[in-house]
């Protein structure tokens, strides 16, 4: 696998690193077959007929940055990855010295971690919050865990934080557990989810619990195994039904961001019937798999050389991508996780 296939050139300008104004604000690439169209996000519904169903990740991200203290005095960065016992938290740990196995690291005046073990970056937590509830204490303390491309002073100033807050999450976001946004998601407003429905176009869910190693480099033994980092996904009996339902009328799957096609490529088997029910996925989409469930996808722009950018291109074909995204950098589209957005035609 030659990475320099998935690469591209990329003014650094052209990275958000703040949303637009509102939701819906942003530019939509069409990407058909032979043809390129320029609209706004919130055109949407233009593109869509009631005889299709869009499903979308309802996931809600953490705030699952923590800024910590060593008894020593020195900082630490804490980022939360999952709950793996009440109260107890894989994250990974960043400082200058790492702290001991058995510190108390201190978060605010009533909350603490106690490190009980590391390995690398990796480490398991105990969270304890004097006077509140574990969970209340990291939406009081935490900061919206951003990708490190998009730039923000440590500790941050209040408005910006709260902007993050509000903004990095999609308005129908309802089940904690990601660290990440599905930020396909996140041009979606509750005025175009209405308009969506007037006009009876059906909007099914499924979770994907979007982890850190979204923004990770690609490893070689990732390369040589076919398999990305784990993610918790679950899919409704609802979204099943209304998949087939979908599917007898004669319409299409449109995923909502790669966290979507994740979840239901992972829940189908070879003939593309999707189960319902909770489950972990590994899978790596790179060109030569066969989509057995989603027919168009609604994305970002996404990080050269990434697992993501395989996907779109195995999704719409790796020339015809390649060839939009060289069309978005000259037409000044904003790239990544507060960008612009494509709907890409399956190949």
């Amino acid at each position: 696998m030659n990475l320099d296939e998935y690469d591209y050139d990329l003014p650094q300008e052209l990275i958000a690193q703040q949303p637009l104004a509102r939701r819906g604000q942003s530019r939509l690439l069409v990407v058909q077959p032979n043809a390129l169209a320029h609209l706004e996000f919130d055109q949407l519904p233009s593109q869509l007929d009631a005889r299709d169903l869009l499903i979308v990740n309802d996931t809600r991200v953490l705030p699952a940055r923590l800024w910590a203290e060593k008894p020593s005095g020195g900082r630490v960065e804490l980022l939360l990855i999952e709950e793996s016992s009440p109260n107890e938290w894989k994250a990974w740990i960043r400082a200058t010295r790492k702290p001991e196995v058995g510190q108390r690291l201190r978060i605010g005046d009533r909350f603490s971690a106690e490190l009980l073990s590391r390995d690398g970056r990796d480490c398991l937590l105990r969270l304890s919050a004097d006077g509140e509830a574990v969970d209340a204490a990291i939406e009081r303390y935490g900061r919206m865990p951003l990708p490190p491309y998009i730039r923000r002073e440590r500790g941050g100033g209040e408005p910006e934080a709260d902007l993050d807050r509000e903004r990095y999450q999609t308005v129908y976001a309802a089940r904690r557990g990601a660290v990440a946004a599905p930020t396909a998601g996140l041009h979606f407003s509750a005025e175009l989810l209405q308009r969506l429905s007037a006009a009876a176009i059906p909007v099914a869910t499924v979770t994907l619990h979007v982890g850190p190693g979204t923004f990770q480099p690609l490893e070689p033994a990732m390369l040589d195994k076919g398999e990305l980092h784990r993610e918790r996904y679950e899919v409704p009996d609802a979204t099943v039904a209304a998949i087939e339902a979908c599917r007898r009328r004669g319409g299409r799957i449109v995923a909502v961001g790669t966290t979507s096609v994740r979840a239901l490529e992972s829940a189908s088997d070879d003939e593309g019937k999707v189960s319902s029910g909770p489950g972990v996925t590994k899978l790596f989409i790179q060109p030569g798999y066969r989509f057995r469930v989603v027919d168009r996808l609604i994305t970002n722009f996404h990080l050269p050389r990434s697992s993501l950018m395989m996907l779109v291109c195995a999704f719409a074909g790796q020339e015809r991508l390649l060839d939009a995204y060289r069309v978005a950098v000259g037409e000044r589209y904003r790239f990544f996780s507060y960008g612009d957005a494509m709907l890409l035609e399956r190949a």
